[in-house]
């Protein structure tokens, strides 16, 4: 059987063509992980200013309805806490691979 190299080469450059460019692959679809990071940072900071605005209503006697105010420092301390269980679960893995040999 003997082989042309210039069909092979067109076979391949036709192959070549047909695959996405490394530049389009490497672009990700979605946020990147410094966006959700920030976001995420972001949503917490409202929802304790949101708690820290109805708590000071509800101090200066302003407040419409005081459920309004347990609620929003019911969700301002979920959000806290959850804050505070990703922050030591990042010093937990930074530890790790910090006790990882070199």
């Amino acid at each position: 059987m003997s082989t042309n190299p210039a069909s092979a080469a067109a076979a391949y450059g036709t192959t070549v063509r047909a695959l996405p460019s490394l530049e389009s692959a490497a672009r990700p679809m979605g946020p990147n992980f410094s966006e959700l990071v920030e976001k995420a940072g972001r949503s917490a900071l409202d929802t304790m200013y949101k708690a820290e605005g109805q708590t000071a209503k509800a101090a200066a006697g302003q407040a419409p309805d005081i459920t309004e105010v347990v609620t929003a420092v019911a969700n301002a301390e979920v959000t806290l806490q959850t804050v505070v269980a990703i922050r030591d679960r990042v010093v937990q893995a930074y530890n790790e691979i910090m006790r990882m040999p070199i």
